[in-house]
């Protein structure tokens, strides 16, 4: 089933070509299934769709002007608000992408037993990863390691790895766990080299993961492309969260993105552990930045010099309503809501 309801272009086909990024993880898909079943054309854009490896990858484009938007950890445009990292960038969020759909997972002798003994019983600290420094799966992981009576500091040593490379590292033995969007934990289950213990949807229920974000200077002259765009998205979200066109999703994020996995695996991010949703997680909410930024207070990664309306300048939820007012979408409920 096709999505319905896009608006006729309000624009020329666009001579430039959009510059979005994303990196391989299933919850890029509402990116990859507006392109897929030509949302972007129907809206009058010509979109480029640019694989990146690497969270940090995505970082610099942006800053640089390389990309003009792109699938995003929420908390990265308060990171580049901010200018963490020592790179700074000004984006505005259009729409967000997912809600859920990270899994933690361990090697096989961690994840049999009492996690906090295996680790104290330890010679070296075991080495987690996440997927960026400043990523909801770093702040969500140290929750979980404290509910498991282990130090994030202490008792263990985080370190960034790329997504895609996460279960070969696991199989390597060069790290001993990770938190990662679907579907790479099942990614490394498949290979024997560890398994998934936990969903981040345990530790926040439908916590916001991925978004889209412009560069307020793309912006600036191409607003029109912008909501265009972000009513792509929104249809697409809206397609993805139907459970008939399950199979033809896998069947895209297979042929676009994670062609090295099997569908089985694909399909994970679905499963009661991930617990991946679409339209849900359109709507961008100031207030959930502002948890995230609480989380990156608490770990020490937000100067206190930097005041909250500085981080979070890049939350407004002005271009998904001119979006769905374009599509008759209504503002989707918080599950507490529904």
């Amino acid at each position: 089933m096709r999505p319905l309801g896009l608006p006729t272009p309000r624009i020329r086909p666009a001579a430039r070509v959009m510059r979005l990024g994303f990196v391989p993880l299933f919850d890029a898909a509402p990116l990859l299934v507006a392109e897929a079943l030509g949302l972007f054309e129907t809206v009058g854009l010509r979109v480029a769709l640019s694989p990146e490896g690497s969270w940090a990858a995505i970082r610099d484009k942006l800053a640089f002007s390389a990309l003009d938007g792109a699938h995003l950890l929420a908390p990265m445009p308060i990171a580049l608000a901010a200018g963490l990292g020592g790179v700074e960038a000004r984006l505005q969020v259009a729409c967000g992408l997912s809600r859920n759909g990270n899994g933690i997972t361990l090697s096989n002798e961690l994840a049999a037993g009492d996690l906090a003994a295996k680790l104290k019983a330890r010679r070296s600290p075991a080495t987690l990863a996440v997927v960026f420094p400043f990523s909801s799966h770093n702040y969500l992981l140290r929750r979980w390691l404290l509910a498991q009576g282990v130090d994030p500091e202490r008792d263990v040593r985080l370190t960034a790895v790329p997504p895609p490379r996460m279960a070969h590292r696991l199989a390597a033995g060069e790290i001993d766990g990770f938190c990662v969007g679907a579907p790479w934990g099942a990614a490394a289950e498949a290979m024997g080299a560890g398994q998934v213990v936990a969903g981040t949807a345990e530790i926040w229920p439908e916590h916001p993961e991925k978004l889209l974000a412009f560069s307020t200077e793309y912006l600036a002259t191409h607003r029109e492309q912008t909501v265009a765009a972000t009513a792509a998205v929104i249809a697409a979200a809206r397609w993805l969260d139907d459970p008939e066109n399950r199979v033809e999703a896998i069947s895209i994020m297979a042929g676009r993105a994670l062609w090295q996995l099997s569908p089985a695996t694909i399909e994970s991010a679905f499963d009661a552990t991930h617990r991946i949703r679409f339209r849900a997680a359109t709507l961008p909410r100031r207030e959930e930045a502002a948890l995230w930024l609480s989380a990156m207070r608490e770990a020490g990664h937000m100067p206190g010099t930097i005041p909250d309306a500085q981080a979070l300048a890049p939350f407004h939820d002005g271009l998904w309503r001119d979006a769905a007012a374009r599509l008759n979408e209504p503002e989707p409920l918080l599950e507490t809501q529904a």
